[in-house]
């Protein structure tokens, strides 16, 4: 296991270091890392156990740890308005994206992620559903890519569509962006790219949308449960899985502040890189063939679900903020 779980920290790392450079984020660097390196060279059997173990057990670790990102103090600042515009926006993007895989004739699981990327936090969202979602390392990894791509384009998009094609103010703007693009390095990078306002704003809201990832992960359980043949009561409370657990544990952590805040930092950073540890293994894992079979349909599945986010979440701030 050892040589396999090496080959996965030297992957993070290297990715850790081209995010410096590359501004589709650390997490999206190590899966295509993984890809090259895995679909150039032949690894040997004795590294499977360790990439195995990076992306099961790691990425289990990492979703637990990630609850401590979230303060749900963070409600009060945002207003009723603000937070229903935020929900409204996820719950039609993951519809979207479940109508779009019904009209393309393309795997719901697949665009449910492709949906949920888009509509709550881009790879941290993903990540954290996969496993309740059943779905395989291909399509993580090709979600993950594809989201963190439509990010970094809107980077440079949502703040032109906000200043010049809608004409909205700062704190409008910075709405716009911090509702509708991915990862939170990307909602920082474009919101203050306006101004200080704006990008205030944005980092607000983005943080709003980053909490309603703990009821989307309950009523996928919910729903994936009852969906299930098995209709035993135990074994759909067993279907709660731990990593869940402790991802509601830590967020209680941090919003009623029952840890330190330098130990609540130290705790996020570990989460962080346990998740580019755990990416590299899905990296690892996919090939170029399921790339070439999903990878193109996906892409433009993707673009729509992030065109349907960015006209809802403009033609309802434009009309009604």
């Amino acid at each position: 296991m050892f040589y396999g779980l090496l080959l996965c920290v030297v992957v993070a790392f290297a990715a850790s270091f081209l995010s410096n450079y590359i501004p589709i984020g650390s997490v999206a660097i190590a899966i295509i890392l993984g890809i090259i390196l895995s679909n150039s060279i032949k690894l040997n059997e004795k590294f499977n156990k360790g990439i195995t173990f990076s992306e099961k057990h790691i990425l289990s670790f990492a979703i637990a740890l990630m609850g401590v990102n979230l303060n749900f103090t963070i409600l009060q600042e945002l207003g009723i308005k603000t937070i229903l515009l935020i929900v409204t926006a996820i719950v039609t993007t993951i519809l979207a994206a479940l109508i779009l895989a019904k009209l393309f004739k393309f795997d719901i699981k697949f665009a449910l992620l492709l949906g949920i990327g888009n509509g709550v936090c881009g790879s941290s969202a993903i990540a954290a559903s996969q496993k309740i979602v059943k779905a395989n390392e291909e399509e993580v990894g090709l979600s993950i890519v594809i989201v963190n791509f439509l990010g970094t384009i809107g980077i440079f998009l949502l703040p032109f569509i906000a200043a010049f094609v809608l004409n909205l103010s700062e704190i409008n703007s910075g709405i716009l962006i911090g509702n509708t693009l991915q990862a939170v390095g990307q909602v920082v990078a474009g919101g203050f790219s306006i101004g200080e306002i704006s990008g205030q704003s944005a980092t607000v809201v983005k943080m709003g949308r980053i909490l309603m990832l703990t009821p989307l992960l309950f009523l996928l359980i919910f729903y994936f449960s009852k969906s299930s043949s098995n209709k035993n009561q135990k074994a759909k409370a067993q279907q709660v899985p731990l990593f869940i657990i402790g991802f509601i544990l830590f967020s209680l952590t941090a919003t009623f502040n029952l840890l330190p805040k330098e130990y609540l930092d130290m705790i996020g950073m570990l989460s962080h890189y346990a998740l580019i540890i755990a990416m590299a293994g899905i990296g690892l894992k996919i090939t170029f063939s399921s790339i070439i079979k999903d990878g193109k349909s996906a892409l433009v599945i993707g673009s729509l679900i992030f065109l349907v986010q960015i006209i809802l979440s403009s033609g309802l701030i434009y009309f009604l903020f």
